[in-house]
């Protein structure tokens, strides 16, 4: 009798055509979440003067915006763990697409936010389940390079939607911006074609034959017979996934976990949301904003390859707590000057510090916890980090409300990078799936 450990003959793998496709349509689909997160903040300037609606308000918009994707997080990450990974995907990036394109019909800000918060559910359920997918189909060797990539499809989506709302708002407002999200509805084939269900949620099933169909695109040299048989040496444990996030030593971690996510996307949604508005604030033009808004996905699509391929070699906590640090000097530091060059040198640090510290992190969340849980482990960090997002929004137009110089609104935001940097200095990686498989490999070379 033949038996084959599916998760084993994927780490050992080579990439080929069918990590290419993977990694190639993944992209895409966090491309599109980006853009749509992103757009908000890009036509913000443009909806408070067409809706006379204050900073607050418009705050607010966003952070019930992020309240959707905060509940998608969690919805769908443990819906994922039921039903399958590539249905939650398909079906959130229905949603996300769906809605996005559906609020740039909106002619008042309450019917604007019913449609953002529905696609907030599908753009924070599509996120942790693309993560979970890519980490387990990714060749072990390449795994956090792999993961780290596909999440700077998140940075070039925002780094569209700053550049297309640049050369379309003056022309043709802000509500075209927002149908282009409906490009994913008409690839929507090609995308059910080409991204496969997981194999750990294939093997509860006991799908054997879809296994086989995928591991031989995984590593095409590799025969079945009839009798062949699958093992994992992870098998799922009774209970709910989420109580089993705070057990086996792993309790500490997940609540850092929680704190950084959470400090990330301050970061991330206090800079989305408001950073044309803040330079506004600070002497530039609204034109000039909006590349900033670019230049800083720049930097995180820099920061993400370069710092990502060295989590590989130095390990994710060496590289992620001084990104952290780095990235509140540059925000405290941007608040002090006023040439154009070293504002985009420091806005470029400052993404690589915020959405590229949160890709580096969607892939050591991934790491840490078992397969079995996952979807569970990533939905309920991000979910946890969301409320971050929904907290930010608000928080920045409250302070924008205050009058305070443009150096303390920057200095007051880089307080979150800080405390992100301590919360992860907390994480205790010997309790990782991947040190205990580690450790359990030597175990077995000993005996």
């Amino acid at each position: 009798m033949q038996v084959v450990h599916a998760n084993q003959t994927i780490d050992n793998s080579r990439i080929n055509r069918f990590h290419i496709s993977l990694i190639f349509w993944c992209f895409f689909i966090i491309v599109m979440d980006g853009y749509d997160v992103v757009i908000y903040g890009s036509v913000v300037p443009s909806l408070i003067e067409e809706w006379s609606i204050s900073s607050v308000q418009a705050g607010m918009i966003g952070s019930y915006s992020a309240a959707g994707t905060a509940i998608g997080a969690v919805l769908f990450g443990l819906w994922a763990d039921k039903i399958g990974r590539k249905r939650v995907i398909l079906l959130c990036t229905i949603m996300f697409s769906v809605f996005t394109s559906l609020a740039g019909f909106a002619n008042d800000p309450l019917t604007f936010t019913i449609l953002r918060v529905i696609a907030g559910l599908g753009l924070g359920g599509v996120m942790p389940n693309v993560i979970s997918l890519t980490t387990e189909y990714a060749p072990k060797k390449i795994r956090s390079a792999m993961v780290s990539f596909v999440f700077c499809g998140y940075s070039l989506g925002a780094i569209a939607a700053a550049l297309i709302s640049k050369s379309m708002l003056a022309t043709l407002g802000w509500k075209p911006i927002f149908w282009i999200a409906g490009i994913p509805l008409l690839l929507l084939p090609f995308i059910i074609k080409a991204i496969p269900e997981s194999t750990s949620f294939l093997l509860v099933k006991k799908k054997d034959d879809e296994i086989k169909k995928i591991l031989k695109k995984v590593k095409p040299q590799i025969s079945f017979t009839n009798e062949t048989t699958f093992e994992t040496v992870q098998t799922k444990e009774k209970g709910s996934p989420l109580v089993h996030l705070f057990l086996q030593g792993r309790a500490l971690s997940t609540i850092m976990f929680w704190i950084s996510c959470f400090c990330c996307f301050v970061l991330i949604y206090a800079l989305n949301t408001w950073l044309p508005k803040l330079m506004l604030q600070a002497g530039y033009s609204l034109s000039s904003s909006l590349v900033f808004v670019a230049m800083m996905n720049v930097g995180a699509i820099v920061g993400t390859i370069v710092f990502g391929r060295l989590t590989d070699k130095w390990g994710f906590k060496k590289v992620m707590i001084p990104l952290y640090v780095l990235g509140a000097v540059a925000l405290t530091a941007i608040g002090l000057t006023k040439n154009p060059m070293l504002a985009y040198l420091l806005i470029g640090i400052i993404g690589a510090a915020s959405v590229g510290v949160q890709n580096i992190s969607n892939a050591f969340v991934s790491q840490y916890y078992p397969p079995t849980m996952r979807s569970t482990g990533v939905g309920a960090t991000m979910a946890f980090g969301r409320v971050g997002g929904i907290f930010a929004p608000t928080f920045v137009g409250v302070l924008l409300t205050m009058n305070l110089p443009s150096e303390m609104n920057f200095t007051v935001i880089a307080m979150a990078a800080i405390l992100g940097g301590i919360a992860v200095f907390f994480v205790q990686e010997r309790h990782a799936h991947y040190n205990q498989n580690e450790n359990e490999e030597e175990t077995s070379l000993v005996g």
